[in-house]
């Protein structure tokens, strides 16, 4: 390959990255202006997400925590770049390898738009009119990058030495043209994309997330009672509060549901179907409840566990009222975006505080945790009973029926484990020779917490100081005063819930219904 020709190649891939550019840009713009989902990368994205096998999850999860969507726009936008300088390259040999590339963008682009749970036919439309931009983009910088055709050109001997190069080479780049147009073209692709954010904006619900009045409960929670923080530096506070709650669930853009518009569907296995609008929502009795909440994904000793004052309407009420038909034992439930979750009827229904919840830790919930309704059931991993944004509830049964993550695998059912945690020591600094607390926090929601032992060096179990809880539901924290000794340690913990059940040591992987292993941490102390 001349000289020439890689320098033609070099301003077709630029040509290909302009057009990929302008492609996200528009179809972001149009995306705002119909209100679909997302742009093209959004759908791929999900897509995506829908086909990730469990170890891929979890390691997305434990290695980028609440950054892993972000990762992974990252990584698509870094393929889609490099296809589309490869597309952009091979167009400056023909045309056709250029707009072939475009229409594998289409498909792939359309296919995900298209199996969206919640598509329809705008939801076609940003790739549609992302695929159009690219091919025109392409259309008018590659010829400005390829040699005039022979045709068009006259048929003319130079002399090779009184001829200067620039008249020689008529087919050469047209750079300067190449230059004005490219600038014209990152222009619209930067002021597309930003028309399509700000189009997005405007859907926001922000507003009015922060002007609704949550009524004052029917049934309050009892105060905290003293003793319910060790005064320990570093331990996890009882309460976690809304901006460092956890967050784990499948979509990309958050959604953004209206209040005044948001319905709840009670049908399937009922004696009479029930549709409650918001409004209606908040007029019922509502509950206050401390309620921890775990991601199955959690690995031992991981940070996808929080808790939080909820507050919000009985579930097991909503459902009496609409009458359980004999044989359901699951209320497949789905959010506004077409994630589903199987919960038990049993569990539900069998006294504790299952919510449809409006508030979390006394303010409206936050977007990203839910708002305007979600669903809060203690004892249960996330995935089978913590639906965000729910807008459905189908009555109905486990069998042949399989929500989101049981279709991938995981267990329909999911009671979360009896664990522990070790936050104290981080395992980050060295110990100083002496009495040091070793510190967590323990779970067993809707069982208890009964004791907490700590051992080191795979030594005698020591069992430590309990805090004081208002309940069941929720996480205890533990301390232990270690006599720690010059040397290299390693500490382990187990908690025994109420039942007497004591976690095992038995490691297990999140999938398929849950981590479990003692939590274990290598110390210094000098």
């Amino acid at each position: 390959m001349s000289g020439r020709d890689v320098r033609r190649a070099g301003l077709g891939a630029i040509a290909g990255l302009l057009a990929a550019g302008t492609a996200l840009g528009v179809g972001q713009f149009v995306a705002g202006l119909t209100g679909a989902s997302g742009s093209p990368v959004v759908a791929v994205g999900e897509l995506q997400i829908d086909f990730t096998p469990p170890w891929l999850k979890n390691f997305a999860i434990t290695e980028f925590g609440a950054d892993d969507k972000l990762v992974l726009v990252s990584g698509i936008l870094v393929v889609l770049g490099i296809f589309a300088a490869v597309i952009g390259a091979l167009a400056t040999r023909r045309m056709a390898y250029g707009l072939a590339g475009v229409a594998v963008f289409a498909v792939v682009g359309l296919t995900a738009a298209a199996t969206r749970p919640t598509a329809t036919a705008a939801s076609l439309l940003p790739t549609l009119a992302a695929a159009v931009s690219a091919a025109a983009v392409l259309l008018v910088l590659i010829p400005l990058v390829t040699p005039r055709a022979a045709a068009a050109r006259p048929a003319v001997s130079y002399d090779p030495v009184t001829t200067p190069a620039k008249a020689r080479e008529p087919e050469g780049p047209r750079r300067r043209s190449f230059v004005t147009a490219g600038v014209a073209t990152a222009g619209i692709a930067a002021g597309a994309g930003l028309a399509g954010r700000l189009l997005a904006e405007r859907g926001s619900v922000a507003s009015a997330q922060r002007s609704v009045r949550i009524p004052s409960p029917a049934v309050t929670t009892q105060t905290l009672p003293p003793g319910v923080n060790l005064d320990v530096p570093g331990l996890t506070p009882f309460v976690t509060s809304n901006s460092d709650f956890y967050r784990v669930d499948t979509a990309l853009v958050l959604p953004q549901v209206d209040p005044s518009s948001w319905q709840l569907r009670i049908h399937g296995m009922v004696d009479r179907e029930i549709t409650l609008t918001y409004e209606e929502l908040l007029k019922r009795p509502l509950i206050e409840d401390y309620v921890t909440l775990c991601c199955v994904s959690n690995p031992v000793g991981g940070p996808y566990i929080g808790n939080a004052k909820w507050l919000g309407a009985s579930l097991a009420a909503v459902l009496k009222q609409a009458g359980i038909r004999a044989g359901a034992d699951q209320l497949m439930c789905t959010s506004v975006d077409g994630f589903t979750s199987g919960t038990p009827v049993q569990t539900v229904m069998d006294g504790r505080d299952a919510l449809l919840a409006v508030a979390m830790n006394g303010q409206p919930l936050p977007v990203a945790h839910g708002f305007p309704v979600r669903m809060v059931v203690p004892g249960l991993y996330g995935y089978v009973s913590a639906t965000k944004w729910v807008t459905d509830i189908n009555v109905t049964t486990f069998a042949g029926n399989y929500a989101y993550w049981a279709q991938r695998g995981w267990s329909q059912q999911a009671p979360i484990k009896t664990e522990c945690r070790i936050d104290v020591p981080s395992g980050q600094n060295q110990l100083k020779t002496g009495t040091a607390p070793v510190a967590g926090v323990a779970w067993a929601q809707h069982t208890g917490i009964e004791a907490v032992h700590v051992r080191v060096d795979a030594g005698p179990w020591n069992q430590a100081r309990l805090a004081a809880v208002p309940g069941l539901d929720t996480w205890r924290q533990w301390v232990w005063d270690w006599d720690a000794t010059p040397g290299q340690h390693v500490i382990e913990a187990r908690a025994t819930d109420k039942t007497g059940y004591t976690q095992t040591p038995v490691q297990a992987q999140p999938e398929p219904n849950g981590a479990s292993g003692y939590p274990s941490l290598a110390v210094t102390v000098s």
